[in-house]
């Protein structure tokens, strides 16, 4: 019988096995999660339970909290507008102090969304589980992290007994081969990963990414990938610690860079996953073949690149004609028309997919190219307190205003609109958000065509979808 610890590991493998508890009845693994996330929409009813059982946060230093979803981006002084956000923001104040929670509050100068602050304060490491209230969690595995969203019934779980009952996965190796052409960016390359592999294809699996042009890829671009690997299905989604992910924890708040630094960092990098060892699949992908994507439909697999045309119902497989369909109807969009030259109303820049400086520099570079067109409302929201900062520091707001766009304070804002940043009726939005469903940005009947941030910015000048590689 081969000895499961001196094989070959994935690095998915190592981590789980160096948190499993113990095996379920049901099948399922008993996972210690290392660090706990939470935010003001999901923990409310948690904490909640927590009372009804008269039962304390187990491990509060393992739990950290922000506010993100419903702060508004525009005025942030207290109390907010919207009673039901004042309240969210009450109770996750009241939640954090009752229990000696450490609380990243506007006023710490910390705030941001979930994804984006937990990356640069450094509380997220190689090696680590890392859980949250909020499905793009996945964001933390671009540092060889494995990372999970949960529901509210799993956020109580770990805060009675930092760990989670989930079912073992397969790994799925993806590689992208290559060089990425001009004006082509990490948003693409998941989004074509995707359109590949399908939004249901990583049902069941982890996914690695690897190849040549993750290998190039900053931390930034990494965790845009990884953040939207639940879109395709997966439960979440890594690529293996490098150089790179050493380079940028050096230093940060939870990382000190001390005398035991090194030997932290030479650790990380033997969790990257063994030579020869298993994958349940293996697929790769031509970087040269990727171009700039937009999302067509009403979900992220309905994307393509933008010099294509809009699919007709009978050119595509018999399961996907009543998905196509729909989304024609829905979107109101002529099959066969090419996706350029599509009228947008609403450009938005953010998003925890989409919202660090390097984001915002790509679209600032679009931005002095031009100024938005009459007609359409552009907002770029920095993701934190930070990356606000650093934008400032660098002049962008000022490239930015100067073009046309509402520079704002940091929230998610329009991507799940659980704030005052929401489309209007039948809206159309160039976003650089995670998600196109039905009504996400907070319209029922609203559009939402999911693009890069310098692609979105293309999009505000122009008026409508364009190829950023025509731009300048």
């Amino acid at each position: 019988m081969t000895d499961r610890n001196a094989r070959a590991k994935s690095l998915f493998e190592k981590v789980w096995d160096a948190h499993t508890v113990r095996e379920l009845p049901s099948g399922q693994t008993q996972l210690l999660i290392g660090t706990h996330l939470i935010h003001e929409v999901t923990s409310p009813q948690a904490f909640a339970m927590l009372r009804e059982l008269n039962v304390p946060v187990r491990f509060p230093d393992r739990t950290f909290a922000t506010v993100d979803h419903i702060i508004p981006t525009d005025d942030q002084s207290r109390p907010f507008s919207d009673e039901l956000a004042e309240a969210m923001m009450s109770e996750l104040e009241r939640n954090c102090r009752d229990h000696g929670i450490t609380f990243f509050s506007p006023q710490s100068g910390t705030q941001g969304i979930v994804h984006v602050i937990g990356p640069e304060l450094g509380l997220t490491q190689p090696g680590m589980t890392i859980a949250c209230g909020d499905s793009h969690t996945a964001t933390h595995g671009a540092f060889g992290a494995i990372a999970f969203g949960i529901g509210t019934s799993q956020v109580r779980d770990l805060l009675v007994s930092q760990s989670m009952a989930i079912a073992p996965l397969k790994v799925r190796r993806i590689n992208v081969t290559g060089k990425l052409p001009p004006g082509v960016y990490a948003k693409d390359v998941i989004l074509a990963i995707i359109r590949k592999l399908g939004v249901n294809g990583g049902v069941g699996y982890a996914y690695e990414y690897g190849g040549e042009v993750f290998d190039r890829m900053s931390m930034e671009e990494r965790m845009t990938v990884c953040n939207m690997s639940i879109e395709g299905g997966a439960r979440c989604g890594y690529v293996n610690p490098d150089q790179t992910t050493v380079d940028y924890l050096r230093g940060r708040r939870f990382v000190p860079d001390d005398e035991n630094f090194a030997a932290k960092a030479e650790g990380w990098l033997e969790l990257a996953s063994d030579d020869g060892c298993h994958y349940d699949d293996v697929v790769t992908i031509d970087a040269s073949m990727i171009e700039p994507s937009v999302t067509w439909g009403i979900h992220p697999g309905h994307n393509l690149g933008v010099s294509e045309a809009i699919p007709t119902p009978n050119t595509v497989p018999d399961d996907e004609r009543v998905g196509v369909e729909e989304a024609l109807e829905y979107m109101d969009f002529v099959a066969g028309a090419s996706i350029a030259g599509t009228p947008i109303d609403v450009a938005f820049i953010g998003s925890c997919t989409n919202g660090r400086i390097s984001d915002l520099r790509e679209a600032a570079k679009v931005a002095k190219t031009g100024h938005v067109k009459d007609g359409v409302r552009a907002l770029v929201v920095p993701g934190s307190r930070a990356v606000q900062k650093q934008a400032e520091d660098e002049g962008l707001p000022e490239i930015f205003r100067a073009a046309g766009f509402d520079w704002r304070e940091p929230g998610c804002s329009m991507c799940l609109a659980m704030n005052p940043d929401k489309l209007k009726g039948r809206e159309v939005c160039a976003s650089s958000s995670n998600r196109n469903f039905k009504g996400r940005q907070g319209s029922p009947s609203g559009r939402t065509l999911l693009m890069s941030p310098a692609m979105v910015a293309a999009a505000a000048i122009a008026g409508e979808v364009t190829d950023v590689r025509n731009v300048g």
